[in-house]
């Protein structure tokens, strides 16, 4: 049985086991998965936690799950603890980036020995986004690149891992700290993840202004960039660019004279 049949059929009987009529919340744990799949004659996952990513950040749910959000919600997967999980019906919140949206070209510094080696989308998002001071030219502030994958916990989720975690300063003083969030490929961005990324930075960075960053490949080597905020109304986006990495020889002097014209 192919892998994305397998954990349809799990996750599938997972919520059925535990969702009642009109629920909008359905809570469950990671063991689960193992329990299910032997009671559905299924060799179960080596990895629990794929199947848990795969739906949270890649695939679709079932429809069969699908069709029980309440009218105008769809589920996502939250933590809610360690090794703990609950569907959640949320108003449907997509994070793609914005056809109407200008580019702006950048020169590429991504050294040639890098984007030779890159081994998955993901990481090479990052190596772009670190060699080309992408994050500073995106905030405006000066930014240092402080940990990569970072794990740790925060109060009422649990386990939580950002992709990078840069830390900063500007012209005033002031200190800020910038989880990163980057997808390549089919992976998305996630409501989720920046929710967990802001959570993460009051608990171990309470002293520091957090501004919670997303980066997302587009096609033709453009990287589209977010940046979050959290009000009464939950996460929203407050500012997105879409930058093109190019040969330095590329940008005109013409193409230099237009960006002074834009407005900040």
């Amino acid at each position: 049985m192919k892998k994305s049949n397998r954990y349809n059929r799990i996750i599938e009987q997972i919520f059925l086991n535990h969702y009642v009529k009109g629920a909008t919340e359905v809570s469950f744990e990671r063991e689960e998965i193992i329990q299910v799949a032997k009671k559905l004659g299924i060799d179960p996952p080596k990895n629990t936690g794929d199947a848990i990513y795969s739906f949270r950040y890649r695939a679709e749910l079932p429809q069969s799950i699908r069709s029980k959000a309440p009218k105008g919600t769809v589920w996502i997967i939250r933590p809610a603890g360690r090794s703990k999980y609950r569907f959640v019906a949320v108003h449907e919140q997509q994070i793609t980036p914005s056809k109407l949206m200008s580019e702006t070209r950048v020169p590429d510094s991504t050294p040639g020995i890098i984007s030779r080696y890159a081994l998955t989308d993901e990481q090479a998002l990052l190596a772009k986004l670190r060699y080309n001071r992408l994050v500073d030219i995106f905030t405006g502030v000066a930014c240092y690149s402080l940990q990569n994958h970072l794990r740790s916990t925060a109060p009422g989720i649990g386990q939580v891992e950002t992709d990078e975690v840069y830390v900063g300063v500007d012209k005033r003083g002031v200190h800020y700290v910038f989880p990163v969030q980057a997808k390549g490929g089919r992976d998305k961005l996630s409501i989720v993840q920046i929710e967990q990324d802001l959570a993460l930075c009051k608990a171990k960075f309470s002293g520091l202004v957090c501004r919670a960053i997303g980066a997302q490949f587009m096609k033709d080597n453009v990287i589209a960039l977010y940046e979050f905020e959290e009000g009464k109304d939950g996460v929203t986006i407050s500012s997105e660019k879409h930058y093109k990495l190019v040969p330095p020889e590329e940008i005109t002097a013409d193409e230099l004279k237009s960006y002074l014209a834009r407005s900040n």
